[in-house]
């Protein structure tokens, strides 16, 4: 389990805001309040002097024939060529649209990292905590919480910013997977949490 983050240095944090797409938010209960929830914590992370990534999920045509038969990515991605880049389901929702000078990647896999350049990204930027909310709590937000951890970031995890299909799941993770890597907060204690340019 990791130590309680008691201090944070802002100028090295980043907010990832991670597949809140419309066709991801359209599998989620109660997606509007999530939605005021995810732009509580943009506002939050803007305010103490944090930058704002967001990650998506979307295919050109060229990343749909390439996606080898044997990933059991292919057939979901291939149905339909869903979440196809041009497509309005890709696109990250206009509540919490990205401003200038934010990060914005897209990804063709499940985590945050391994198809983009956000590793590239946030080290040019100085990036060493990264704040995670995303759909799905079992999918995007797992395959980054531990990509990041073995990348040697510190990793927060906003349970009332993240959300899974299966709230049992949410749960599951948030109390016993994620704490071994990250720390599980709420915007609430994001927001408290006092500045440590030291960090």
């Amino acid at each position: 389990m990791t130590d309680p983050l008691t201090r944070i240095d802002w100028r090295h944090a980043v907010l990832l805001v991670m597949d809140y797409q419309a066709g991801i938010l359209d599998r989620i209960e109660d997606s509007e309040a999530l939605l005021s929830r995810a732009n509580d914590a943009i506002n939050v992370v803007r305010r103490r002097g944090g930058q704002i990534g967001y990650v998506r999920i979307a295919f050109e045509d060229a990343d749909y024939d390439s996606i080898p038969s044997t990933s059991p990515m292919a057939q979901a991605a291939a149905a339909g060529r869903a979440y196809h880049a041009d497509s309005p389901a890709t696109a990250i929702h206009q509540d919490i649209a990205p401003q200038a000078g934010d990060i914005v990647v897209r990804k063709t896999r499940v985590g945050a990292f391994s198809t983009t350049d956000l590793h590239q990204q946030l080290s040019d930027r100085g990036i060493t905590t990264l704040i995670l909310a995303g759909i799905s709590t079992s999918g995007v937000v797992l395959s980054t919480v531990r990509d990041a951890a073995d990348r040697d970031y510190r990793v927060l995890v906003l349970t009332d910013a993240s959300a899974d299909p299966r709230p049992d799941v949410h749960e599951f993770l948030t109390n016993e997977i994620f704490p071994r890597q990250a720390q599980v907060i709420t915007i609430a204690e994001l927001g408290s949490l006092p500045s440590d340019s030291k960090v």
